[in-house]
């Protein structure tokens, strides 16, 4: 892998705050790690280890830490009734243009088809999320600053 392309993932890697980057270019990969004893560790690909196959019908156990949905969970919202204004994108959610600024939109507000109701920020772009539909805004499921994740119903308009 040609040096300049590492010198440049690690200038990437400094601007950008993130943690951890692999590139794969061929049989050559680099992992540069903010947080690792080497700063970049240049290797040929191993053997890829398979997972066991798992019996059909067998039971399977949850990770360590992790409980499974209960019932009542699902249950304690009832679907929203209304259009849904879903997340098109992973990212964070913000309810205004700034810190400062008053939320796009409140419970109760009237909005048009084509209003900006949220932004979502991901990979430090900051995307307007359009309402599809003209209505009332009977819920707000997401906080201000929280992540979503692609498909998440953010808002409810009536």
């Amino acid at each position: 892998m040609d040096l300049r392309k590492i010198k440049k993932l690690i200038e990437l890697l400094d601007e950008s705050g993130i943690a951890e980057i692999e590139v794969t270019e061929g049989e050559e990969s680099v992992r540069i790690s903010r947080y690792g004893s080497a700063a970049a560790v240049v290797q040929a690909p191993g053997p890829v280890p398979f997972p066991h196959p798992i019996a059909a019908g067998a039971p399977v156990a949850p990770a360590a830490g992790v409980s499974p949905p209960s019932p009542a969970a699902a249950e304690e919202r009832p679907s929203p009734k209304g259009f849904e204004i879903e997340a098109p994108m992973v990212g964070t959610m913000y309810r205004s243009s700034s810190p400062g600024a008053p939320p796009f939109v409140e419970v109760g507000s009237r909005i048009s088809a084509g209003d900006v109701v949220c932004i979502i920020e991901a990979m430090k772009i900051l995307n307007q999320i359009e309402s599809d539909v003209s209505g009332v805004v009977s819920e707000i499921l997401v906080e201000n600053g929280q992540p979503v994740e692609f498909g998440q119903t953010l808002i409810v308009v009536e």
